[in-house]
């Protein structure tokens, strides 16, 4: 098919979804699509579609971005659980909130009747959840009309004794003695599965956070017998990495630790380890996404429900010797973002425009014919959805505490520090940004200059922290 076949049929394809989903006010929520919203809890790009890592298994992610479109260039708004999730559940980037880091509240300065789930309640949609959408699996029970609690605590990986218990520095490796059945994960599957099962009377949202593979990296041993610990190669890393980055990502990079503790420990062997035991625990997680996209393929209602992949944030592995996230580098920031809407995306749609999670609460209000509420900051990818090389000028942009912002581009990153350290890297010719050009002044000053125009204006003072567990909001895990 030429190009203007696939543009006129992507139209079209555009039209009769706009024409289903209708309008609230108009045609009803019943015409309106359905959305399977599936959140990974530190995934970062060591996916097989992506090729960052070719040894990494991840079949069924693979073979969900066949299904639809996959983003090359897709990053957190913050790289951490709980800004990253509170910035895309309420539509208002961290500079708005002055949610920025995990201990932080976000209750009290998010209101339930902006967030992302509140409005498909209003449109009429019924709206349930299991696991982690929010930081710590708390949820405020006026943004769902259900929520799975599990008998045991979400998260914790109580149900399968340990076959060996080893640290990494200060990373737990458990290769446990269970199935996958055992694990908190498969619970929130399953919970998702019988909802995708049931016969609903009006629209539904299903949302299924996965845990996996966050720490502790404690999943059933056959997934570690996956990955000889012979075979594992360390990421490509430079010793002089650090040289040449201003104090503060200086202390970034080394602020947990992890890498120093981990080379005293064992040296590259306990690396390779750690590395071992994060690629487990994405396979065990690739085969909760498969179970949930089999249930997707055989759903009756699979025509008419979208579903939308992504991850909260990156993870490093050694790379610029920092372990976790916690940074404003591409590995703690890119995480894989997959999205099929029947009529809409085609199969195996590869789309190089960089984007942010920030768009995901507009892309679907816009899909779903519900009207994008005044205060949201992001934009809408319904372009893209259609027409995966359609132009895109906007940046992504990630933020790690106060006035700390990344900007990233097809072709540039560049990071400014709220003492006014600066970086910048040609993401062609230095993919693991080893060569900060920052510190090139002349020749890179129009650049920056140009990406600077994009960084938040919006920098409010940290939010409160509670101490008081009573004024969280209720957590999931509780009966």
């Amino acid at each position: 098919m030429n190009i203007s076949l696939r543009l006129a049929a992507a139209f079209l394809a555009g039209a009769a979804l706009t024409a289903a989903a209708g309008s609230p006010s108009s045609s009803g929520p019943a015409m309106s699509p359905n959305v399977l919203f599936i959140a990974v809890d530190d995934l970062n790009h060591w996916v097989g579609y992506l090729g960052r890592n070719p040894q990494t298994l991840t079949p069924h992610m693979d073979r969900l971005a066949r299904r639809g479109v996959w983003f090359t260039r897709s990053y957190c708004a913050a790289p951490v659980c709980n800004p990253s999730r509170a910035a895309l559940m309420s539509g208002l980037r961290p500079g708005s909130t002055g949610v920025y880091d995990n201990q932080e509240n976000f209750a009290p300065v998010i209101p339930e009747a902006i967030t992302l789930t509140t409005q498909f309640r209003k449109a009429g949609y019924y709206v349930c959840g299991a696991g982690k959408i929010y930081h710590s699996s708390v949820y405020r029970p006026g943004e769902w009309d259900d929520w799975f609690r599990s008998a045991r605590g979400a998260g914790r990986e109580e149900d399968g004794a340990p076959e060996t218990q080893v640290q990494a520095g200060k990373l737990p490796i458990t290769p446990l003695n269970c199935g996958d059945d055992d694990m908190p994960d498969a619970r929130f599957v399953r919970y998702a599965i019988e909802q995708l099962n049931r016969k609903h009377d009006r629209p539904f949202f299903i949302a299924c956070g996965l845990t996996k593979p966050h720490l502790p990296w404690s999943v059933p041993k056959q997934y570690y017998e996956r990955f000889p610990i012979e075979q594992i190669e360390l990421p490509p890393c430079r010793e002089d990495d650090l040289e040449d980055l201003p104090p503060i990502a200086l202390r970034f990079a080394l602020s947990s630790g992890d890498h120093a503790a981990i080379l005293a420990q064992g040296g590259t062997n306990t690396w390779k380890q750690a590395i071992r035991a994060y690629l487990a625990t994405i396979s065990f997680c690739d085969t909760m996404v498969g179970r949930l996209l089999d249930a997707y393929d055989r759903s009756p209602e699979r025509d008419r429900t979208i579903l939308c992949f992504w991850s909260d944030h990156g993870w490093h592995l050694g790379e610029k010797q920092h372990w976790r996230k916690f940074a404003l580098w591409e590995e703690s920031t890119r995480a894989p973002f997959i999205w099929i809407v029947p009529g809409l995306t085609p199969a195996d749609g590869r789309c190089d425009r960089t984007v942010d999670f920030m768009s995901i609460y507009p892309t679907l209000m816009d899909l779903c014919g519900i009207p994008t509420p005044a205060h949201v900051q992001g934009r809408s990818l319904r372009t893209l959805l259609a027409n995966p090389k359609a132009p895109w000028d906007a940046p992504a942009i990630t933020t790690y505490r106060q006035n700390n912002h990344s900007i990233r581009t097809e072709l540039w990153r560049y990071t400014r520090y709220a003492d006014g350290g600066q970086e910048l890297y040609d993401e062609t010719a230095d993919p693991y940004e080893w060569v900060n050009l920052a510190r090139k002044e002349g020749a890179s000053a129009p650049t920056i200059q140009r990406l600077s125009s994009w960084l938040p204006a919006e920098n409010k003072p940290p939010a409160p922290s509670s101490p008081n567990p009573a004024a969280r909001p209720r957590r999931a895990n509780r009966p």
